[in-house]
């Protein structure tokens, strides 16, 4: 016999994996791999993913619950608008690593090295149990002379390091994941509805969806840094180059999804066309 309760299992853990696999789709995947690009840990990776899921399930669970709940209509071009803004953080995550390309190519084209790229050679003496060395290294200083850029201070404050090493990915993160909840938040609740009209068992399964998608995006971002990490520790520049690639895909994936929607759905002509999926 089947037990009484193997539909409501069945359909729990159906909304589980439909979350895990929404966490693949390629817009999320691009964001949180810019953004956790030049870390080199796979905890702090995990937690990007964690965090831009809680992102994520913050806005689907309000706009997905009060659709659901409310039965509101969402018109088509605020749709639209929701999507377009996915792509406008995608082209922000990636502007910098545009700019900087762009940066390197004019130098060549003229041919001679740009002060913007002048490398500073020097040591700072130190000292470890007693005993005082110094370590050589290379700076690159883009807005101060190399006679100043030898005479700076490497100490960091102890209570500014979490700040400026942790906090700003993961704030990065849980905001991009806002955005790219909201964006799927309308077609996601529309297509709950539609499979289970009761409001109530709509809103779990929801909220089962989102619980998918943060396991998804800790398991993708801790994959996902696994070569970035290893190129950081084996070959400088190959996770330079890394860094690089997945800055400019994100700017150049989001210039396509603009494009797309903006002017191959109409969002800014009279009669837009969305179709939520």
């Amino acid at each position: 016999m089947i037990p009484a309760n193997a539909a409501p299992l069945a359909i729990a853990l159906l909304g589980l994996l439909l979350g895990m696999r929404h966490a693949t789709d390629p817009d999320h995947v691009i964001a949180v791999t810019t953004i956790l690009s030049r870390e080199r840990r796979f905890a702090v990776a995990a937690r990007i993913g964690v965090v831009w899921g809680l992102g994520h399930t913050l806005t689907v669970l309000l706009v997905g619950a009060a659709i659901i709940v409310f039965k509101i209509a969402i018109p088509a071009r605020l749709g639209l608008a929701m999507e377009f803004a996915v792509a406008i953080v995608l082209i922000l995550l990636g502007v910098g690593a545009a700019a900087n390309l762009a940066r390197k190519a004019a130098t060549r084209m003229r041919g001679g090295t740009s002060r913007d790229e002048a490398l500073v050679v020097h040591a700072h003496a130190h000292t470890h149990d007693g005993a005082t060395h110094a370590h050589p290294h290379v700076h690159l200083s883009p807005h101060e002379d190399a006679a100043d850029a030898m005479h700076h201070d490497h100490r960091i404050p102890p209570d500014a390091l979490p700040s400026l090493a942790a906090r700003r990915p993961l704030l990065r993160s849980f905001a991009v994941g806002l955005v790219h909840g909201l964006a799927g938040s309308a077609a996601i609740a529309l297509l709950v509805l539609s499979a289970i009209p009761n409001p109530l068992w709509a809103t779990l399964y929801l909220a089962i969806f989102c619980v998918g998608t943060i396991i998804g995006m800790a398991l993708i971002t801790t994959a996902i840094a696994t070569p970035f990490m290893v190129a950081s520790q084996r070959a400088s520049w190959l996770h330079q180059g890394l860094v690089t690639g997945s800055g400019l895909l994100s700017f150049g994936f989001g210039l396509f999804l603009a494009y797309h929607i903006g002017v191959v759905d109409h969002l800014f002509s009279a009669a837009p066309i969305w179709i939520p999926q």
